[in-house]
């Protein structure tokens, strides 16, 4: 008991802190006090308090909203491994909406992503487990685990008639947060940013340094689940040199952080782009894709994105334990909110592939005159160029992402109202 009167008395502490009245503090300190001394005397199995304090705010934290939650010692370490950029799982960014246990992307190139997992995917089970109710934390946790190790999961995705079970081997978790293609027959630079990690935007500015007569961008934050602020801020101070970028406000309206683009930091304010987002592009993309999208310094292409405008700040109770605490919202330029609404694009495309089927009856000149077809042959050799497909957005890459193929013409629409 003496534990429950040390830990008690911490409270007491940060309830005097939050409460005007003093006749409320002490009437919730007796309820907590009563309710502790109840479990232990009554409960079915021996609880220690240590567990009860555990539960206790995991519960606290769990019912404050989606996103904030109480660490213990594994789920603390498990932050800190994904925070260096490398760890054991199955490549999973997740999110609560609707109070489904939700996968806001999988990350490119992961177990998960190779899988067959998509953004919007609903998770059922994990193993034999049911996931109602489940914290978001004890979701990654169970999910992390040595690498070839096997887990099933059990999915509902929209249009299909019963849910999916995947058996998926987690492998050690490396991600190429950006790479940079040319896109094929143009002077137009492909960025890919799937998440924003700390290299984010020394990367972009290496692409835009390398390619100086680039006329035009695709950046695609398609399943982007976010990242780092200060890279998504950084990334768009690159192409915007005045106004604010984003501002957080907290409970305190007054103390609101406005984030404001730096003059000197633009490399190019004038240069057409094209964003592609989608139902996994989250938080630190939401972000860059709204301040774009604002200031008009860049056309929106692709789905309605997540809607996570929420910023967390972890504080540590002790080094092997911390809390996840939901202290301010995202603001875009405008002033609109991301929370729960999202992006919406200005050219709603929904994936597939780009309508290609050729007139089939038209006849032509080298189907007319036979003698003709070995001069043919040798012209079309002539002009065969071999493309870099490790480097270059093909034409084939195009036909096969309709989403794409709308964001390069957005580019040709652009460069001539420019």
């Amino acid at each position: 008991m003496k534990k429950i009167i040390v830990s008690l008395l911490l409270a007491n502490v940060l309830f005097a802190q939050n409460t005007n009245s003093a006749e409320e503090e002490k009437k919730a300190l007796s309820k907590l006090i009563q309710t502790f001394r109840m479990i232990q005397a009554n409960y079915v199995d021996e609880i220690s308090i240590n567990d009860l304090v555990d539960k206790s705010l995991e519960g606290l934290l769990s019912n404050l909203d989606a996103h904030s939650a109480f660490l213990n010692e594994k789920s603390f370490k498990s932050l800190q491994e994904s925070t260096n950029g490398e760890f054991g799982g199955l490549g999973i960014t997740l999110g609560l909406k609707d109070n489904a246990l939700t996968i806001i992307a999988p990350i490119e190139g992961t177990p998960a992503d190779l899988a067959g997992i998509k953004a919007g995917d609903v998770i059922l089970k994990i193993e034999d487990e049911s996931t109602l109710g489940m914290s978001l934390d004890d979701a990654v946790s169970k999910m992390r685990g040595k690498p070839k190790t096997k887990i099933n999961i059990t999915i509902y995705r929209a249009g299909e008639k019963k849910p999916i079970v995947f058996n998926i081997t987690r492998d050690i978790i490396k991600v190429q947060s950006v790479y940079t293609k040319k896109i094929q027959d143009s002077n137009d630079l492909y960025i890919r940013i799937s998440s924003f990690d700390k290299n984010v935007v020394s990367e972009v500015k290496k692409a835009l340094k390398e390619n100086p007569k680039a006329s035009g961008i695709v950046l695609d934050l398609r399943n982007n689940p976010g990242g780092l602020l200060n890279q998504a801020t950084d990334l768009l101070n690159l192409f915007i040199d005045k106004g604010v970028l984003v501002t957080q406000k907290g409970r305190d309206e007054k103390a609101k952080i406005d984030t404001l683009a730096l003059k000197q930091a633009a490399l190019n304010t004038k240069i057409p782009i094209a964003v592609l987002v989608n139902g996994g592009s989250a938080s630190a993309s939401e972000i860059v894709s709204g301040a774009l999208q604002d200031t008009k310094r860049a056309v929106i292409v692709g789905e309605k994105t997540f809607g996570k405008g929420s910023v967390q700040m972890i504080k540590e109770i002790n080094n092997k334990e911390a809390l996840k605490l939901t202290i301010a919202k995202y603001y875009l330029p405008s002033g609109r909110t991301i929370q729960a609404v999202g992006i919406t694009p200005d050219i709603e495309v929904f994936p597939g592939k780009v309508n290609t089927t050729s007139n089939e009856f038209s006849l032509k000149e080298s189907e007319l005159k036979k003698h003709l077809e070995n001069e043919l042959i040798k012209i079309d050799n002539k002009n065969v160029k071999k493309t870099d497909e490790k480097n270059t957005i093909t034409l084939e890459n195009i036909n096969n992402d309709i989403q794409l193929k709308t964001a390069i013409d957005v580019l040709k629409v652009l460069k001539i109202k420019g």
